[in-house]
């Protein structure tokens, strides 16, 4: 949780790396538009294609952001599988943004850690110390 050992570094690099990857992934993304251009399949279709693409990578955009925030339920997660995998410029780009912040997912994990350290304090504090230290009913001395 502390932000030492080559913190700064590692979030730039973060930044850097999903940055490239999705400029990477709409370059891919710009070969497969001219490729349904060159089939000639149609206007139709073609835009059908690029709002799929559009709506698929806001959605998981937003399904990245937010869970940033809290743990996604593992049965929805599994239902997106697809979406999340078609959008996945979205999920890079919400990468990007996230890591000008803070490193993703880094305040959520700060609070599960502050959750349980909590519950550890709450845990040890009901100790009653040593046993063996401890004078009770049965004991001579």
């Amino acid at each position: 949780m502390n932000h030492d050992g080559g913190y700064a570094v590692r979030r730039v690099g973060v930044a850097v790396g999903s940055l490239a990857a999705a400029v990477v992934a709409c370059l891919v993304l710009r070969f497969a538009y001219e490729g349904l251009e060159i089939a000639a399949i149609g206007g139709l279709a073609t835009a059908l294609v690029v709002v799929m693409f559009a709506v698929c990578s806001a959605l998981a955009f937003r399904h990245t952001w937010d869970g940033f925030g809290k743990r996604p339920d593992p049965d929805r997660q599994a239902s997106l599988r697809g979406l999340l995998a078609i959008g996945f410029v979205g999920s890079l780009l919400a990468y990007f943004f996230r890591s000008l912040t803070e490193a993703p997912g880094e305040k959520l994990h700060r609070a599960e850690y502050e959750t349980a350290r909590e519950q550890y304090e709450r845990r040890a504090a009901r100790r009653a110390g040593n046993p063996s230290k401890r004078g009770g009913k049965g004991r001579k001395g």
